[in-house]
């Protein structure tokens, strides 16, 4: 049987093209999402195309009840998580004073605690079978903190350290733990963005260009296999060189 890999937020974006990428690698592919059903759905038909296979599962990694469900019904309908990408995520641009607390705590719930919760169900299931991968999907701002992006920043370097604690607590059991911190991504979440503003930021990458979803999907599925296997507690950059 293929491993099976579970994709957080996988069907648009960064989470999309990672989940077409892992299909491709030969992993049975369980692609989750809170409301974006129909291109979950395209993503899986996307997937069915190439030759793989995949289901989607709708749930809200913020809720740990629903992350319970969410697990439960990949466990029934494809088998136990091999692979676990922690890519769902939320972006709010403006001041932190001009923020609500619903705001503040949505944010957070999504950004950090939902990879929390994904981790801590993943977990016992990979003990047992003395392997298992979790890729969690940060971003250059959780490394040096972005103006106007204060909790976003905040809740991804809180990811970054996540990563670096689970990379040691669990590699004495064969579970490998990375982080993927993208620059600035051509996806959704960047929509509010000017095109003014992508082109200052094109600039200000030494490859002067804008990265696709498919650079970071790219790079999950490679930390996702064996070719990655010594490879554990890094913080991958994927950012066109911007130091």
């Amino acid at each position: 049987m293929n491993k099976v890999a579970l994709i957080t937020g996988g069907s648009r974006g960064i989470g999309a093209a990672a989940s077409k990428e892992l299909a491709r690698l030969g992993f049975t592919v369980a692609i989750n999402y809170i409301s974006h059903e129909k291109d979950a759905k395209g993503v899986l038909d996307d997937i069915l195309a190439l030759g793989g296979y995949g289901k989607c599962f709708q749930a809200d990694i913020s809720d740990p009840g629903d992350v319970e469900r969410l697990f439960c019904e990949v466990e029934y309908e494809l088998g136990n998580v091999d692979v676990l990408i922690n890519n769902a995520g939320i972006a709010h641009i403006g001041l932190l004073q001009d923020m609500t607390n619903e705001e503040i705590r949505r944010m957070t719930d999504i950004n950090l605690l939902g990879p929390i919760y994904c981790s801590k169900r993943a977990i016992p299931n990979m003990i047992h079978k003395k392997s298992g991968v979790i890729i969690n999907v940060a971003s250059m701002w959780g490394e040096v903190g972005a103006s106007c992006e204060a909790v976003y920043s905040a809740c991804k370097a809180g990811v970054i350290g996540l990563t670096k604690a689970l990379a040691k607590e669990l590699g004495p059991s064969g579970i490998r733990v990375n982080c993927v911190s993208p620059g600035v991504i051509r996806t959704q979440m960047n929509s509010e963005l000017s095109e003014e503003d992508m082109r200052q930021l094109c600039d200000d990458t030494p490859l002067l260009r804008i990265g696709t979803p498919e650079d970071v999907g790219r790079t999950i599925a490679f930390l996702s296999g064996e070719n990655a296997s010594f490879i554990t507690g890094q913080i991958v950059s994927v950012n066109g060189g911007i130091i």
